[in-house]
C-alpha cells in the first residue's frame, strides 16, 4: 500500500570539514608540509628555549615533548593528521610559554 504523503528519504551528503580538507590538501603535499614543519618547530622551540624556557623545570618539559613528539611524528612520516595535530598543540605551547615566561 502506498500512501500518498509518504516522504522519501534521501541520503544526505555529508560535507568534509575545514580541518578534513586541510588534511586532505596536507596528504597531497606530504613532503613540503614535513619540510616546512620541520623548519617552523625546530624554530620556534630554539627561539621559546632562549627566551628563557630552560630556567624552569615546567617550561622545559612542556616545551620538550610537544616538540620532540612533533618531530618524531615527521621522522617516522607518520599519518598527516597526527602530524597536524602535534603541530598545532606545539605551536600554541611555544607561544604559551613564550608569554609566560
Amino acid at each position: 500500500m502506498i500512501y500518498q504523503n509518504q516522504e522519501v528519504m534521501k541520503a544526505q551528503e555529508i560535507k568534509p570539514s575545514t580541518w578534513t580538507k586541510l588534511e586532505n590538501l596536507a596528504n597531497e603535499y606530504r613532503f613540503g608540509v614535513i619540510a616546512i614543519s620541520l623548519l617552523i618547530i625546530g624554530c620556534l622551540g630554539g627561539v621559546t628555549m632562549s627566551y628563557g624556557a630552560a630556567l624552569h623545570t615546567w617550561s622545559l618539559i612542556a616545551v620538550v615533548i610537544p616538540t620532540m613528539t612533533t618531530l618524531s611524528l615527521l621522522l617516522a612520516v607518520a599519518p598527516m593528521k597526527w602530524i597536524l595535530n602535534a603541530f598545532i598543540v606545539t605551536v600554541l605551547v611555544d607561544i604559551l610559554v613564550i608569554l609566560l615566561v
